[in-house]
């Protein structure tokens, strides 16, 4: 579903390479779990599969497209849930997914039913005509998820989906999540929260410094690290324990 061949980002003015080299294929109804400490990479490399910044050099298809001469057709194949809320404070819930609904050219009853029927899935029936600025961080992940997903695209990016989330939104979201990829959605996934990928992702690769260090399912990972017992270890021994702040 996703081929990534020597797909490298330097940012105008940074000393080092966000993303460097990075070759990686993924599988059509996968669940691929990519995971890298603050500043790895994780959220450029998603951030040029969604058409939102240029890479540097290398290239990338989505379901056969090549990004440079398809950009139109891979960006209705796609949808992406940012790492900070995309919705408009002083619309409410409905009036929010009304509108990026529509900017996928979707109109009619079964649109609005749609909006009505993942609001109830997702437990946000009752907030519907609410404004935005009202909600709970895990009541804004939900909105968040459902805009991403109603022109039902093959594939969907998830750039830390659960932070900052109680432990009941975040039982709903991975299990809106797990139906998802059950209906034949291809997902990629960024995150900070080992054990979720654990029991999550179908495969996972750790990111670091912008290149891919290790790549397998979550059981593989563990069983090749010598002494690990835990996700937490494999990590640490493939990223080492320097703290990674930037700015």
């Amino acid at each position: 579903m996703i081929q990534i061949d020597q797909l490298s980002k330097k940012y105008k003015e940074a000393e080092h390479f966000s993303l460097s080299g990075l070759d990686l294929n993924i599988d059509h109804g996968e669940i691929f779990g990519l995971l890298g400490s603050n500043g790895a990479g994780k959220t450029t490399l998603i951030s040029m599969l969604s058409g939102l910044i240029k890479p540097t050099s290398g290239s990338f298809k989505i379901d056969g497209l090549d990004y440079t001469s398809n950009k139109k057709e891979l960006k209705k194949l796609i949808g992406i849930v940012p790492q900070e809320y995309a919705l408009y404070p002083s619309l409410t819930a409905y009036e929010n997914l009304y509108y990026f609904g529509s900017m996928f050219g979707l109109k009619g009853t079964l649109f609005k039913n749609s909006i009505e029927e993942h609001l109830i899935r997702l437990g946000l029936e009752k907030f519907a005509h609410k404004k935005i600025k009202a909600f709970s961080g895990g009541m804004k992940r939900r909105v968040n998820l459902i805009a991403s997903i109603l022109h039902q695209p093959k594939v969907l990016f998830l750039d830390e989906p659960t932070v900052g989330v109680d432990v009941q939104s975040k039982t709903v979201i991975i299990d809106f999540l797990k139906e998802l990829n059950t209906s034949g959605t291809t997902i990629v996934y960024t995150s900070h929260h080992l054990n979720e990928a654990e029991t999550f992702c179908t495969r996972v690769g750790i990111i670091d410094h912008g290149q891919l260090v290790c790549l397998g399912t979550p059981k593989e990972l563990i069983q090749n690290e010598q002494g690990a017992e835990h996700p937490e270890e494999v990590f640490l021994a493939k990223t080492g324990k320097a703290l990674r702040d930037y700015a």
